[in-house]
């Protein structure tokens, strides 16, 4: 019988490809479920990644800092999405980003040495992964250009379309992080967003 966690990740893995119910079977044996309480990491620069996850509560802030110390927010993993340092995982270097957990947050985790031999076995992993670098294709591209081409309250908007109800769990910095701003000019659009 599946686990609640399980049955969760089951149900976005059918909704992102055609699952085969052995390879269900196959896929409750490789993640394990892991807490990271608020503050914890995930990954740390400098460390090699050897895991995905996969959230079932919380929220995950990957982001950079800089030689002074700075914070750059890259975006946010909330439930249902798949999290990992994926460049440093792929190329089998050091992370240059850290993954922190911002409230108590639910994983399913896996080995990545034992997906990509669930990869090599079927063609719904391999599916799953072209699926999954869409996705991910998709947000850079659009991230970009709204760093790029939009203005702070435009990019603002777009934060609130892309992660709808997560600004009410994020510190304020954080989200102003993300966007290229600072947190009075976030606080001047939400007041300008209000008087409207």
């Amino acid at each position: 019988m599946l686990t609640q966690e399980l049955t969760q990740l089951i149900a976005i893995l059918r909704s992102l490809i055609n699952l085969p119910e052995g390879e269900v079977i196959k896929a409750t044996n490789l993640f394990q479920t892991s807490t990271l309480k608020r503050g914890n990491f995930f990954i740390c620069v400098g460390d090699v990644p050897k895991t995905i996850g996969f959230v079932i509560s919380g929220i995950l802030r990957l982001y950079y800092v800089d030689r002074d110390g700075n914070e750059y927010t890259k975006s946010f993993c909330a439930e249902n999405s798949f999290v990992a340092a994926y460049s440093a995982l792929l190329l089998e270097q050091p992370s240059r980003l850290f993954i922190q957990a911002l409230e108590k947050t639910k994983l399913l985790i896996a080995d990545y040495s034992a997906y990509r031999s669930l990869c090599e076995n079927h063609t719904c992993w391999q599916a799953l992964n072209c699926k999954i670098a869409e996705i991910l294709f998709i947000k850079k591209e659009k991230r970009e250009s709204a760093l790029l081409l939009d203005d702070a309250k435009t990019r603002y908007l777009s934060f609130q379309e892309e992660y709808p109800g997560l600004e009410t769990r994020l510190k304020q910095h954080h989200i102003a992080s993300y966007l290229g701003i600072t947190p009075v000019t976030l606080s001047r659009i939400r007041a300008q967003l209000k008087s409207h």
